[in-house]
Order: structure tokens, then sequence, then C-alpha cells
């Protein structure tokens, strides 16, 4: 599956970061929708989790709250980025709070996101909205 099209928030404030338009096709659209949504979060946690680094974040975690956690960074992207999803998780802030993630696990997300945005082929003007998001969420998860 080629994920050339990506997520909605029901705030404004996510709306103007992903850079949507209402009179364009919303970047949820562009980015191929829930099912393309749904892929690059499969392989970016999957890349997260093969990281020594990274994978301490769901060391103790259930199987069950493993895929509670993807399905709602799969609403909360899909809802930030235009789409017809309703994001009913906490905020990035609390959702972080005290999990003690730091400018190191932060740049190594970073370069998951960007092989898993490699590996689907996102084209430059939509890798460049979902990366300016995603960077717009840093104060509130790096501590």
């Amino acid at each position: 599956m080629k994920a050339t099209k990506f997520a909605r928030k029901g705030v404004a404030h996510e709306r103007e970061h992903w850079g949507r338009n209402e009179m364009a096709e919303s970047l949820y659209a562009r980015l191929g929708g829930y099912d393309a949504i749904s892929a690059v979060c499969d392989d970016l946690l999957a890349r997260m989790n093969a990281d020594p680094q990274l994978a301490r974040f769901w060391k103790n975690r259930g199987k069950d709250g493993v895929r509670r956690e993807k399905q709602l960074i799969i609403n909360f992207l899909s809802a930030s980025a235009g789409g017809p999803i309703h994001y009913v998780g906490r905020d990035m802030k609390l959702s972080h709070e005290g999990m003690g993630i730091d400018e190191s696990d932060w740049r190594i997300f970073v370069g998951c996101l960007n092989t898993t945005l490699d590996k689907f082929n996102v084209p430059e003007p939509e890798r460049a909205q979902v990366v300016g998001f995603i960077d717009s969420t840093k104060p509130n998860i790096v501590e």
C-alpha cells in the first residue's frame, strides 16, 4: 500500500498546522485517508519498537494496551489532518508527562518517522506538512 495520501482534528489550531484550506482537498485525503495513515502508523510503531533506545516505552505494555495506543495515534493523526475521525484521547502534554522523553529520543523518533515517510513515498508538500505538525508537538512531549 502506498501512503501518498495521510489525518482531522476538530480544533482549528491543528487544521492550521496541517495547512488545511476549506476549499482544497484535506491533507487526510491527499495522504490516502484512514488506511494509509494506519499503514504508516503500523510501520512507524514497529520501527520505534525495534529501536533499542525507544523500545523502553513499550517494554512492559500488554498487547491490548499497545493496540489501544496505536488506535489513539491513528485517530489523532487522522483528525489533525482533516479526516472524519474524532480524537478522544488526552492532549499531548498529559499523554507524555513523566515518560522521560528527551532530545535524544525525539531525534531517533524523527529519524524513524522520516524513514517511514520515505518507505511510503510521501510527496514533499504533504511530507513537509506532516513533519511540521509533528515538530509542533515537540514542546508538549520532550521533557
